[in-house]
């Protein structure tokens, strides 16, 4: 069960979906000032929600997920989920709330294979025989800035621009979600979460609270608290 907490901030704009028949789960982090960031993260779970509400009773197809064909009917209804997602959060960005957006990242699992999709920096992560690694990769400038070879200059505890995202859902353009498969093992464990928690606890720390605490979902957060986060933690 998913744990979010507001944490240090004044109020909280991060959001999760917890789909477990469906085997569907997704974290939201929101940004755009007061009030905006948590809009836009509700608004986009909950039209990713929606979205699925309306499939039929395979869902997003995931527990058919056994070949390229059925892989890409799951690749297609997620990406779509996000891509109504983006639009809603779009619709809503008027007046006040006119600067607002939110990250996704949504993990959909079945037996035998699951499926990642995100946009943002909010991450998935994957623990297998107590390793954890993280699946997706951060839409942001530091990524940016390291795959053009500008990766010492991003590192440096000066370089300030470390939390700049370089994709979101409602800020205007389309919106490119990465998608992955991959095979599901006896044994692997899923975090996703928001930056609140990923940007004060390093794997090693993720894969202590993932093995060592009963409550799994309040442990990492109390940790990334204790860590000294600043941000909502989900």
């Amino acid at each position: 069960e998913g744990v979010s907490i507001t944490g240090r901030r004044a109020n909280n704009e991060d959001g999760l979906l917890e789909l477990p028949e469906r085997g569907l789960f997704a974290v939201a982090d929101g940004m755009g000032g007061y009030e905006g960031g948590e809009v836009a993260s509700k608004a986009a779970l909950a039209s990713v929600q929606a979205y699925c509400d309306m499939l039929d009773a395979s869902g997003l197809g995931v527990e058919e997920m056994t070949d390229a064909d059925s892989e890409q009917i799951v690749r297609e209804r997620l990406e779509l989920a996000i891509r109504i997602a983006d639009r809603e959060v779009r619709r809503r960005a008027v007046g006040r709330l006119a600067r607002m957006g939110t990250t996704i990242a949504c993990l959909a699992i079945g037996k035998q294979r699951a499926m990642v999709a995100h946009v943002g920096d909010s991450r998935v992560y994957r623990m297998r025989e107590g390793e954890v690694i993280a699946i997706t990769k951060d839409h942001s400038l530091l990524n940016e800035m390291r795959a053009s070879g500008l990766g010492g200059v991003a590192d440096t505890g000066s370089f300030r621009l470390k939390n700049i995202i370089t994709q979101a859902l409602g800020q205007g353009r389309t919106v490119m979600p990465d998608l992955e498969a991959f095979d599901v093992l006896p044994g692997d464990r899923y975090l996703l979460c928001s930056d609140g928690l990923s940007d004060v606890l390093d794997d090693e720390a993720i894969a202590w609270a993932m093995t060592s605490k009963r409550d799994v979902s309040r442990a990492l957060v109390d940790t990334a608290y204790a860590a000294g986060s600043h941000d909502n933690i989900t």
